[in-house]
C-alpha cells in the first residue's frame, strides 16, 4: 500500500494541509508517499490584481483558521506585475525528485510552501526556486536550476498534471492510497489529521 498526495505548493489548503500530512507521516510509517503535483494554475498569464490578491487573502485566512499556519499577507499585497503561475514551483517539486530520490520530498514541498506563503519569495522565480532546494537538499544552487531548467523536468512536471487527472482529482490537496485492488480516496481536500486517520483505518480495512 502506498498514499499518493496529489497538490500544488502554491495552493493555499496543500499549504495548510502540509502540516496534517506531516503528522499522518509519523503515525503511519510504514506506508510510502508519493507526491504528484497538480498544477493549479500552472501555465498562467495574467497579472494578479487587486481584485486578485484580496479574493486570496480571503482564502488564506480560512486556510490560517483551520491549519493555525501564518502567511505573509503584506509580501503579496506589495507585489507587482506578479503572475500567479504555479508551473515553476511544481517543476522544483519534480527536479527535487530527480536529484534526491531518497529526500523526503513531504519536506522539500513543505520547505517550497514556506518560501512562498511565509517568507513571501517569489516562487515563480527560477533562481528563487533553486535556491530555496539548494538550502534544502544542501547542494550546489546552479546544479538544481539547471535540473529545474532541464527539458526532461519540464515533460516530467506535465506528466504529473496529465496524471493527476486521470486518477479524477479535479481539486487540491487529494489523498489517495493505491493498494493491490486499485486507488481509494481517502480525502477530496483539506482535513484535520484525525480525520485522515480515521479515513485511512477505514480504507485499509476494507
Amino acid at each position: 500500500m502506498k498514499l499518493l498526495y496529489v497538490g500544488d505548493p502554491m495552493c493555499s489548503w496543500c499549504y495548510g494541509f502540509g502540516k496534517e500530512m506531516t503528522e499522518l507521516m509519523a503515525m503511519h510509517p510504514e506506508l510510502d508517499l508519493e507526491i504528484i503535483v497538480g498544477g493549479v494554475r500552472a501555465g498562467a498569464t495574467d497579472v494578479l490584481d487587486q481584485t486578485g490578491k484580496e479574493f486570496r487573502l480571503g482564502h488564506w485566512a480560512r486556510v490560517e483558521a483551520q491549519s493555525g499556519l501564518p502567511f505573509n499577507r503584506a509580501a503579496l499585497m506589495a507585489r507587482e506585475n506578479f503572475v500567479y503561475d504555479t508551473e515553476p514551483v511544481c517543476r522544483a517539486v519534480v527536479a527535487a525528485r530527480k536529484l534526491a530520490p531518497q529526500a523526503d520530498l513531504l519536506s522539500v514541498f513543505r520547505a517550497l510552501q514556506h518560501a512562498f506563503y511565509v517568507d513571501g519569495l517569489d516562487t515563480t522565480d527560477g533562481r528563487v526556486l533553486a535556491g530555496v532546494l539548494a538550502v534544502h537538499l544542501q547542494m550546489d544552487t546552479e546544479t538544481v536550476l539547471r535540473m529545474w531548467q532541464d527539458a526532461d523536468t519540464i515533460v516530467q512536471t506535465k506528466a504529473d498534471f496529465v496524471r493527476a487527472r486521470a486518477l479524477g482529482v479535479r481539486s487540491f490537496p487529494a489523498l489517495l492510497l493505491e493498494t493491490g485492488d486499485g486507488v481509494v480516496e481517502v480525502s477530496g481536500g483539506y482535513a484535520q489529521v484525525e480525520q485522515l486517520h480515521q479515513r485511512l483505518l477505514q480504507v485499509k480495512a476494507a
